[in-house]
């Protein structure tokens, strides 16, 4: 595992993207700080830029535990505004990553893999999900299309224990500048 984990931050490093499984389902990432890197992932999945992304990082990264988990239940995506995640992750996070009303999609994942890598690139890393826009959502290593996977530059190899909880995809919940919240995917 470590050869893997160790091999991925090398291209997350280089400016690379990346075929990963995440605490979810399988996605395609990058180095969150990288525009160009960013740009690379909307470019592979064919999507649409004003459809942002979201970015997965460790509850240090954010310097709160605050966004780690709705109710601990199911893995939960915050839709987070500009002025709540920027304070923590703004130099880590490409101009090109937020929606164009400046929030981010955050998730703390809690998947051991996941974890070990975000903590040995010591950055947040872009995450969506491993298929071309407009397709569904792979449910495991098996489902991603030969198509996207060539058009990634590193994939890591699909390994007993690796890759999601059964292809669904995070709860969502968006928060707004009051600290209301509305739960966009329950």
């Amino acid at each position: 595992m470590d050869t893997i984990l160790d091999q991925a931050v090398a291209a997350l490093r280089g400016g690379l993207t990346v075929l990963y499984p995440t605490d979810t389902i399988w996605g395609i990432g990058c180095d969150a700080s990288l525009p160009g890197a960013v740009e690379r992932v909307y470019s592979i999945k064919r999507r649409d830029r004003s459809k942002s992304m979201l970015v997965l990082c460790t509850a240090s990264q954010l310097g709160t535990d605050r966004w780690c988990t709705a109710d601990g239940s199911r893995p939960t995506t915050f839709i987070l505004p500009a002025a709540l995640w920027r304070p923590a992750l703004g130099s880590l996070v490409a101009d090109n990553l937020p929606a164009d009303d400046g929030s981010l999609g955050i998730r703390v994942p809690h998947d051991e893999f996941c974890q070990q890598l975000l903590r040995r690139l010591g950055r947040p890393i872009v995450s969506t999900s491993a298929n071309l826009s407009g397709r569904p959502s792979p449910a495991c290593h098996a489902d991603i299309g030969e198509e996207l996977m060539a058009r990634v530059d590193y994939c890591v190899p699909p390994l007993p224990g690796l890759g999601g909880q059964g292809g669904q995809g995070s709860r969502i919940v968006k928060i707004a500048p009051d600290g209301s919240s509305t739960v966009i995917r329950p």
